[in-house]
């Protein structure tokens, strides 16, 4: 089903769902996808990927987490399953399955929504995804990531923290992107639900992979620190979901906005196998 949007540009949309408001916005012309960026992020992520989509004929829909960007604060509860649940209203909302482009976390709502909702999902692709528990994630690993990312500091942690993702090219706005990220979670009860979001884990996601049926890419950035392995995690997620894989040079956890153009021509190619 195609989807027509204005073309003067995007203006910032909300869905009310249990809990809370989340944001959104949409732009272009035809078949949809549905752009979640990860966690501590904002839809923003994707300013360098949405102008190529939109371009190659696509109607695009970009979320913010709840508790980020222009969503509320207010929920009690964050994490891959709130998403989850979050995003597939906003596509009952939409009217249209759609193909999602998941980033980090939003890789993890993602799958979920296409192992409980497939008739919502032409496609999946993950980014930099975390679509099963880290063998890493141990109690103290999990137990030191709370206290780092504690209210009173969290923004601050954040901040010092952010760089580390962005091994590799970084975007020419990079500090001022970083700088508008960390002024959103400073603002009042943003804090607290980031803080919140942190405490996600992504079992629930490993439990969905073996129900998903619909075709998927996953791109890695070659660089990417939140994986010991960036090749091998993107690879075994491939072959559990019967997908493909495409590794970007030089681009850590944030490929589609630190080598844009690469990542772009990705997904569209991926796009067009699509029936």
């Amino acid at each position: 089903m195609n989807i027509g949007r204005t073309s003067n540009g995007p203006t910032t949309q909300h869905l009310a769902v249990p809990g809370g408001m989340i944001a959104y916005d949409i732009q272009g012309t035809g078949p949809l996808l549905l752009l979640v960026p990860g966690m501590g992020d904002l839809r923003a992520a994707y300013r360098f990927l949405t102008p190529a989509l939109v371009s190659a004929g696509y109607a695009v829909a970009a979320v913010d987490l709840r508790g980020h960007g222009d969503s509320d604060p207010s929920f009690a509860d964050y994490g891959d399953v709130e998403t989850a649940a979050d995003i597939t209203l906003l596509l009952r909302k939409l009217g249209a399955p759609a193909v999602i482009v998941g980033n980090s976390m939003g890789a993890g709502a993602a799958v979920i929504v296409a192992a409980e909702t497939p008739d919502l999902v032409d496609g999946l692709v993950l980014i930099g995804p975390f679509v099963r528990q880290p063998a890493s994630s141990t109690a103290f690993s999990r137990l030191f990531l709370r206290l780092l990312m504690a209210r009173p500091w969290a923004a601050a942690a954040w901040k010092a923290y952010i760089p580390k993702l962005y091994a590799g090219n970084r975007p020419t706005d990079f500090a001022d992107y970083l700088a508008a990220i960390i002024a959103s979670i400073k603002r009042p009860g943003y804090t607290r639900a980031f803080s919140l979001t942190t405490r996600t884990d992504h079992r629930r996601a490993g439990t969905c992979l073996s129900d998903v049926t619909s075709p998927t890419l996953v791109v890695m950035g070659d660089k990417d620190p939140d994986f010991s392995d960036p090749k091998g995690e993107a690879d075994w997620i491939s072959r559990t979901l019967g997908g493909t894989t495409v590794m970007i040079e030089d681009a850590g956890h944030y490929p589609q906005s630190q080598q844009p153009e690469l990542t772009s021509a990705a997904i569209i190619r991926f796009l067009g196998t699509i029936a």
